[in-house]
């Protein structure tokens, strides 16, 4: 569960610089944008959410280049950067947020183990994306990633 506290900032830093957002999630299902939803006010700033769990939807919804899903994956640093600025660009907000890995309990390998996610931030022409490992179950994974993705997402504001 995110802390309302954090909420409040995230709030706060949105209204006093006058930015929206949007989310591009993958791992966390809309988790994300549900949490977002639940501040009151928050329709003022924040504009959609995405879910883009296919590699065709990344492609299609977010203008993510093939070649990089190709190349590196869905879960990787490269293409939670190009998913954030996907969002951020092509529906025209402030802030682009995005989640992409693999939270179980099937479908991680020794090069991208069950846990691994890569959260994406594009914000006034900056983006970067940070890499976790998180360790529990499916539901505890998209919670850990919901929480660190609003936690960079109030470093960022």
């Amino acid at each position: 569960m995110v802390d309302g506290e954090l909420l409040n900032k995230i709030y706060f830093e949105l209204k006093r610089q006058k930015l929206t957002i949007a989310t591009a999630e993958s791992c966390t299902g809309g988790l994300i944008g549900h949490t977002l939803t639940n501040i009151p006010g928050i329709s003022n700033y924040f504009d959609r959410g995405i879910i883009s769990y296919s590699n065709e939807s990344k492609i299609e919804l977010l203008d993510v280049p093939k070649n990089l899903i190709d190349k590196y994956g869905a879960v990787s640093e490269e293409v939670a950067v190009a998913m954030a600025e996907g969002v951020r660009r092509k529906y025209g907000v402030d802030v682009g947020l995005s989640t992409t890995g693999i939270a179980g309990p099937i479908g991680g390998t020794k090069e991208k183990p069950v846990g691994l996610v890569f959260i994406g931030i594009s914000l006034k022409g900056n983006s970067y994306a940070k890499k976790f490992i998180f360790e529990g179950d499916r539901l505890r994974n998209k919670e850990l990633s919901c929480n660190a993705a609003l936690n960079m997402l109030l470093d960022v504001l």
